[in-house]
């Protein structure tokens, strides 16, 4: 390709503000060391960028995602539920004692470990104010 127009990216990303926004990322992205899918030709990295985005050597939506995570504060992340972690555990012990993981057992050996978490919490605490009296 001798030059890349913008007639020729907006047929791939209609809104020509958001072909600004990914072709910018892109070219990040290949300024940071990322493989270049076309060949260079001498060209600087925003216009190797409009030429993949040109070609559909790379997708908006992959430079999207990338745009989006770069840009987030706060990732998310999910935090396993205490019955999950429970039931692992549970799951974890039984095995380590050899014995057959099954339904039943899990939610016993659970139920067990939750007890016994829930008097060490409470022997930790001690006696409460109004037991002293």
């Amino acid at each position: 390709m001798a030059r890349v127009t913008v007639e020729d990216c907006v047929d791939v990303v209609p809104n020509r503000f958001e072909l600004v926004l990914l072709a910018a990322q892109r070219a990040r992205q290949i300024s940071s060391g990322a493989p270049i899918l076309v060949e260079r030709d001498n060209d600087k990295n925003p216009v190797i960028a409009l030429r993949e985005l040109a070609d559909e050597k790379i997708t908006a939506e992959t430079v999207q995602e990338s745009l989006i995570h770069g840009l987030q504060k706060n990732v998310e992340v999910d935090e396993p539920e205490d019955d999950d972690i429970s039931l692992l555990l549970a799951g974890k012990k039984l095995e380590e004692n050899q014995q057959e993981v099954t339904t039943e057992s899990l939610a016993k050996i659970s139920a067990e470990m939750k007890a016994e978490a829930m008097f060490s919490k409470i022997a930790e605490e001690g006696p409460k104010d109004s037991d002293k009296e």
